[in-house]
């Protein structure tokens, strides 16, 4: 894909907002029974104020590259581990932290599913989680995040998406994200 042609294929901040509440949505209902309710998306393009809780992220790669957040506040976390694992979690362990790292997976993968009809295919990383007080997240290179804000059980959740044209995709690749490797001929 040309750069010309990512330019062409880009997408409205409504069409990613979309894409996010339709897998948030579906993921919260169908993995945990419960409604996530989706406030207004927002485009943000400063560095959030440090913030306590848990993020989880993944990246994105293919000739669109980016990444997908999730984040919201340790007694949440703890409640989607309950409903998920069907145990009680009174506070944040490495199931908690497995477990929101596994909905993160499930909510971008779908995202990215439904990315790839218009943006070709897509490899997903493995997510990150990070879990503490006074912590900031930013995307080097200051580029947007589409901000869908949900409300579950009363708690705030916010799933995040960055998302640009490649800068290099003459390589080859056997999967999206994963250069070919060279091979030697003797």
């Amino acid at each position: 894909m040309t750069q010309d042609e990512k330019t062409v294929v880009a997408l409205t901040t409504a069409e990613l907002s979309g894409f996010v509440t339709t897998a948030t949505s579906e993921v919260f209902s169908m993995m945990l029974g419960v409604e996530a309710a989706a406030g207004e998306a927002f485009v943000q393009t400063t560095a959030t104020a440090p913030a306590s809780g848990i993020v989880s992220l993944v990246g994105l790669a293919g000739d669109w590259v980016g990444t997908g957040s999730i984040s919201c506040s340790a007694p949440l976390a703890c409640r989607i581990s309950s409903l998920m694992l069907m145990a009680e979690y009174p506070g944040v362990n490495d199931e908690v932290l497995d477990a929101v790292a596994e909905l993160t997976n499930m909510i971008i993968g779908n995202v990215k599913t439904a990315l790839e009809e218009r943006l070709g295919p897509m490899g997903l990383s493995v997510p990150t989680v990070i879990f503490g007080r006074n912590f900031q997240t930013r995307n080097a290179g200051n580029h947007e995040w589409v901000v869908v804000p949900f409300k579950c059980e009363d708690e705030s959740l916010y799933v995040q998406l960055s998302l640009m044209p490649s800068r290099d995709t003459s390589q080859k690749t056997t999967r999206p994200g994963f250069p070919m490797p060279h091979m030697l001929t003797l």
